[in-house]
C-alpha cells in the first residue's frame, strides 16, 4: 500500500504547538504534503524540520511568513524539484515535487484570491501558467511508466457537495463559475480521488473558518484534493478526511486528507 496524507498546517510552528507533532508520530503516511508552512527551515525546532524516520524538502515563499510547502517521505526521494519552472511562482513557496519508485507526488498550495482584488489576478494567473505544467507533467509521466499524485490546498471548491453554503458563494473566490470550470479542466487530465471513492457524498469538508461555529456546525468547504493520474487513481481503495473530534482539538484550520493506493 501507498498512502498519502496532506494538509494545511496554517502555520507549522503554531501547529507543532497545538497537536501536529503527536499526529506525526501517529499517522502511518508513507508520504506528508504539507501546505502554508509559514516558515523558513532554520525557524523550525528540529523534530519538525527533520523528524527521525522521515526525509524532507521544505520549499519556503521568498517572503517571509507566507505561503511555503513542504514533503515529507519515509523513503528518500529520487528526484525533488521545488516550483514548476515559472518565473513568477516558483520562489512563492507554492509547489514541491519529489518522485518516488512508480510514481511522483506533488505538494500544491494554490493562490486564494479575492475579487475583485490583485490577490485574484495572481491566482488567474497561477492557475492558468499551472494546467500547462499540470498536461505536461501527465505525458512525462505516461512516457515514463509513472504516475502522478498532486495533493494540496487547492482553494477551489468544484461542485456544489464540495461546499455547505455555496449559494452564498457563487460571487466569492473559491466557488466562482470561471474557476470550477478551471477545476473540470483539470480533471479532464487527472481524477479528484477522493471525490471518485464518494461520488455521492455531502464533502467530506477539509477547511472550516474559524469564525463563528463552522466547525461545530460542519459548514464547511472541500478544498484540500488529492488528484491523480487515471492509473493510480483506479488503485485507490480508501480516501478519508482525519476531522478533529472536537473543535478544542484543531491543530489547523485544515483537517488532514489521507488516500490509500494498492501498489
Amino acid at each position: 500500500m501507498l498512502t498519502v496524507t496532506s494538509v494545511n498546517v496554517n502555520g507549522l510552528r503554531a501547529a507543532a504547538k497545538k497537536g501536529f507533532v503527536e499526529w506525526l508520530a501517529e499517522t502511518e503516511a508513507d508520504v506528508l504534503c504539507l501546505q502554508e508552512v509559514r516558515a523558513e527551515p532554520q525557524q523550525l525546532p528540529e523534530h519538525v524540520r527533520k523528524p527521525d524516520g522521515w526525509h524532507v524538502v521544505h520549499a519556503p515563499a521568498a517572503a517571509k511568513g507566507r505561503a511555503g510547502v513542504s514533503l515529507y517521505s519515509r523513503r528518500e526521494p529520487d528526484r525533488i524539484q521545488v516550483g514548476f519552472g515559472s518565473a513568477e511562482f516558483d520562489t512563492s513557496g507554492r509547489y514541491v515535487e519529489a518522485d518516488l519508485p512508480g510514481v511522483t507526488v506533488a505538494s500544491l498550495y494554490l493562490p486564494s484570491g479575492e475579487v475583485g482584488t490583485e490577490r485574484q489576478d495572481e491566482k488567474v494567473r497561477f492557475m492558468g501558467e499551472f494546467l500547462a505544467y499540470l498536461k505536461g507533467l501527465r505525458e512525462r509521466a505516461a512516457a515514463d511508466g509513472r504516475e502522478v499524485l498532486v495533493c494540496g490546498d487547492w482553494n477551489i471548491a468544484h461542485q456544489q457537495a464540495d461546499l455547505k453554503n455555496w449559494r452564498g458563494n457563487t460571487k466569492n473566490s473559491g466557488f466562482l463559475p470561471e474557476e470550477r470550470e478551471w477545476l473540470s479542466r483539470v480533471f479532464d487530465e487527472y481524477v479528484d480521488v477522493v471525490r471518485a471513492l464518494h461520488p455521492d457524498a455531502a464533502g467530506p469538508y477539509t477547511w472550516w473558518s474559524y469564525r463563528g461555529r463552522a466547525f461545530d456546525n460542519d459548514a464547511g468547504w472541500r478544498i484540500d484534493l488529492a488528484v491523480a493520474t487515471a492509473g493510480l487513481a483506479k488503485r485507490a481503495v480508501k480516501g478519508f478526511v482525519e476531522r478533529a473530534a472536537s473543535h478544542e482539538e484543531r491543530w489547523s484550520d485544515h483537517a488532514p486528507v489521507t488516500v490509500v493506493f494498492e501498489t
